[in-house]
C-alpha cells in the first residue's frame, strides 16, 4: 500500500495548480536557454533564416493563448457545474482531476509564459542574433506544441462534464480502487476477520477529530510495531466515518506515546477519498443512478447504464488472483470489506429508487442473475438477497400485474441460479 507522503505527492500531482506551474517553469526556462545554446549557433546562420521574424510570432502566441486559457477556464468552470447538476457532487472531483484538461491549460499558460519572456528577452537585446535563432527554433517547437494541443482540447470538449463520460470516470475510479483492494484484501497486514480475536490487553487509540478516515500508512503502523515487538488491530478503515468517541485502532505493546505515533499514520478528512476506498466509488456510482431515477431527471437510460456497470465493477471483486496475498505486515491486523456491503451500496439505492419502473426492476432481476452464476464466494447469496428484497419493493410500488409478472418470472431465475 502506499505510504502517507506518496499519497500525498500523488494528490498533488492531480491539482492543476500544479502541473500549471510545472508548465510555467518550463516555458519561462525555455525561452532564457536561447542565451545558453546561442554560442553554438554558426556566424551565418542567422542571416540564412531570417531570425528577425521571431518577434511577431511570439506577440501572435501572447495574445492568443492568454484568449484561448480565457475561454478554456470559462468551458472548465461549466463542465464542473454540469458534472455537479446532472451528475453528483461526489463526482466532480474526478472531473476537475482530469488529467487531459490539466495538460490543455498548462500548455497554454506556459506558451504564454514562453512568449511573454522571448518577448522581454527580445527588447532587452538579450539574445542577440544567435541567441534569436533558437529561439526562432524553440518557437516552431512550441507552436506545433500548441497545435496538437487544440486537436485535442477540441476532441476533448465533446464529452467533458457530459453524463456518460463522468460516469465512466466514476467507473474507473471505482474499479482502479477495487482491484488495489482485491490484491490487497488487508492492505498488506495480517485479516482481522474476528474483533473478539482482539487481547483485552490491547488499548484504544482514538481519533482526534470527526470526519472520514482517506488513508492508513499501513508500512508506518507496521514499522512502529515491530520496533515495539507490538501489535496494532484497526478498527476503521479508508471510507468509515469516525470520531473521538470511537476508537480507530487497539494497540498490544505501546505505550501512550505509541498511541500518538498510530494515530499520526491515519489521514482524516471531511469527505471520503477514492483511492483506498472502493465502497466510495460504489456509492458514487449509485448516486448516479439514484438522480437518474428522481422525478425531475426522468432519465431511466442513465439508471440501466449504471446496473451495468455495477456487474462489470463486481466482476472485479471475483477475478481470481495469481498468487496469494504476502503478508508484508504481520504487525497489523485490518479487517476486510464485505461482499455483502458491496452490494448493498450497489443494489439497494437502485432498487429502492426504480421500485416503481419496470424497466429498472427487469435490468435489476437479470444483474442478480448475471452476478449469481458467477460462482465467486458470496456472490450467489447476495445475488439472490437482494433479488427478493428489489421484487418485494417492485410489487409494492408497482400497479400492473403483467409488470409484477414480469420481474416475478425473472426473480424466480436468479433463485434457481
Amino acid at each position: 500500500m502506499t505510504s502517507h507522503w506518496f499519497w500525498i505527492l500523488r494528490r498533488l500531482s492531480r491539482r492543476i495548480w500544479v502541473r500549471a506551474t510545472l508548465f510555467s517553469l518550463g516555458g519561462v526556462v525555455t525561452a532564457l536557454a536561447a542565451t545558453w545554446l546561442s554560442p553554438y549557433i554558426p556566424n551565418d546562420l542567422p542571416t540564412q533564416i531570417g531570425s528577425d521574424a521571431v518577434d511577431n510570432i511570439l506577440s501572435i502566441i501572447a495574445s492568443s493563448m492568454l484568449t484561448v486559457t480565457t475561454f478554456s477556464l470559462s468551458t472548465m468552470v461549466a463542465a464542473y457545474s454540469a458534472a455537479t447538476s446532472n451528475v453528483t457532487p461526489r463526482a466532480t472531483r474526478l472531473v476537475i482531476e482530469d488529467t487531459t484538461t490539466h495538460n490543455v491549460l498548462s500548455t497554454f499558460i506556459g506558451s504564454f509564459l514562453f512568449s511573454l519572456v522571448g518577448i522581454i528577452a527580445l527588447s532587452t537585446g538579450l539574445y542577440g542574433d544567435k541567441g534569436r535563432v533558437v529561439l526562432f527554433a524553440v518557437t516552431l517547437l512550441v507552436i506545433a506544441a500548441i497545435v496538437v494541443t487544440l486537436l485535442r482540447w477540441i476532441d476533448h470538449l465533446s464529452s467533458l462534464g457530459r453524463v456518460t463520460q463522468t460516469t465512466e470516470r466514476v467507473e474507473e475510479a471505482a474499479m482502479e480502487a477495487m482491484r488495489e483492494r482485491r490484491r490487497a484484501p488487508y492492505m498488506g497486514g495480517a485479516p482481522l476477520c474476528d474483533p473478539a480475536a482482539i487481547p483485552p490487553t490491547a488499548r484504544p487509540v482514538f481519533a482526534d477529530a470527526i470526519g472520514y478516515v482517506q488513508h492508513i500508512d499501513v508500512g508506518a503502523l507496521s514499522e512502529i510495531a515491530r520496533k515495539r515487538s507490538a501489535r496494532v488491530y484497526l478498527m476503521s478503515i479508508p471510507g468509515d466515518l469516525v470520531d473521538p468517541t470511537g476508537p480507530i485502532a487497539m494497540t498490544d505493546g505501546f505505550d501512550e506515546e505509541g498511541n500518538v505515533t498510530v494515530r499520526e499514520c491515519f489521514t482524516i478528512g471531511g469527505v471520503r477519498s477514492f483511492d483506498q476506498d472502493p465502497r466510495f466509488g460504489a456509492a458514487v456510482l449509485t448516486e448516479i443512478a439514484s438522480r437518474a431515477l428522481s422525478p425531475a431527471t426522468n432519465d431511466l437510460g442513465t439508471a440501466i447504464d449504471v446496473i451495468g456497470r455495477t456487474v462489470r465493477l463486481l466482476s472485479v471483486w471475483g477475478e481470481k488472483l495469481e498468487t496469494e496475498e504476502e503478508i508484508r505486515y504481520p504487525n497489523v491486523f485490518v479487517p476486510p470489506i464485505l461482499i455483502e456491503d458491496l452490494f448493498d451500496d450497489l443494489f439497494v439505492p437502485i432498487a429502492r429508487d426504480g421500485a416503481s419502473t419496470v424497466e429498472v426492476g427487469v435490468r435489476l432481476q437479470k444483474a442478480f442473475r448475471t452476478l449469481a452464476r458467477f460462482g465467486h464466494e458470496g456472490f450467489a447469496e447476495n445475488a439472490k438477497r437482494h433479488s427478493a428484497e428489489a421484487l418485494e419493493r417492485a410489487n409494492a410500488a408497482l400497479v400492473v400485474e403483467a409488470d409484477k409478472r414480469r420481474i416475478e418470472a425473472l426473480a424466480r431465475e436468479v433463485g434457481a441460479a
